[in-house]
């Protein structure tokens, strides 16, 4: 018999536990630096969290199924690796639609709304009937 080349299931747990609070940190640091803070601050906390457990969680499942085979590279593996790939894809979607739209209510202080440039000849229309 063979002997288990893992260590015990306790100290697998805890690494595993270690793994995906370093890897929180490590994305959202890595999140800020590439997208940049000032996107992120212009976010809602659900998206940044969701997105940010998501992709630790498909980190660390990898990682346990890359320790858990016989093989590391194996069809869970190479599933994880896609999905964080579209975590990836979804948090640069994010970030690009927040860099396109962080300007849309700081341009509209000294404009007057956009509906009244149009309603103004129908209200002037409206007075002179009055009249």
């Amino acid at each position: 018999m063979l002997p288990n080349p893992l260590p015990s299931p306790n100290l697998l747990r805890l690494a595993y536990m270690l793994e995906f609070l370093v890897a929180q940190v490590a994305i959202l640091e890595l999140w800020s630096q590439v997208g940049g803070q000032s996107h992120l601050d212009l976010m809602p906390w659900y998206t940044k969290l969701s997105l940010t457990l998501g992709l630790a969680l498909v980190t660390v499942f990898g990682t346990i199924s890359a320790v858990s085979h016989e093989r590391a590279w194996n069809a869970k593996t190479l599933a994880c690796l896609a999905l964080a790939l579209m975590i990836a894809g979804g948090m640069a979607g994010v970030t690009l639609y927040y860099h396109l739209h962080e300007n849309d209510d700081a341009d509209r202080g000294d404009e007057p709304a956009s509906i009244s440039w149009w309603m103004a000849p129908v209200l002037k229309g409206m007075a002179e009937a009055r009249a």
